[in-house]
């Protein structure tokens, strides 16, 4: 019994601060996001994931690399992984977790190899994310 008491309350799904919770007819939703959604804005629905995967690059000695995407209002979505590689690859997944609003950011930046000059240039990366 205590199995099946333990299964249920780990899929049980939060109620928004409204009280609502996700609609269970509705299967959550991943929407993933990448470079090229610089700018956007997106519609979630409570209990979807963010998937935000962001790839760096590597040329003339230089590895633009991307910090790990963060969310403005943790409350709204809440960041559940997240992390950079060697590479300049920076990825992240938010829960939408209450109706609302949040921007989620990352900035790009350089990091030279040995004997190589990075300019001076952070290029931000920014999608908004309402959840409904």
């Amino acid at each position: 019994m205590l199995t099946l008491v333990t299964v249920m309350a780990a899929t049980a799904a939060p109620a928004a601060a409204d009280g609502r919770a996700p609609d269970p007819a509705r299967p959550a939703q991943r929407i993933t996001l990448t470079n090229s959604d610089n700018g956007r804005s997106v519609t979630a629905s409570l209990g979807d994931d963010i998937r935000v995967q962001l790839t760096g690059s590597r040329e003339n000695g230089l590895t633009w690399t991307w910090s790990a995407p963060t969310s403005g209002n943790s409350t709204i979505l809440r960041r559940t992984t997240g992390g950079t590689k060697p590479n300049g690859d920076a990825s992240a997944t938010f829960h939408a977790e209450h109706d609302g609003t949040a921007t989620i950011t990352a900035q790009r930046g350089c990091r030279p190899a040995p004997g190589h000059v990075c300019p001076l240039v952070i290029t931000p990366w920014k999608v908004k994310v309402e959840v409904k």
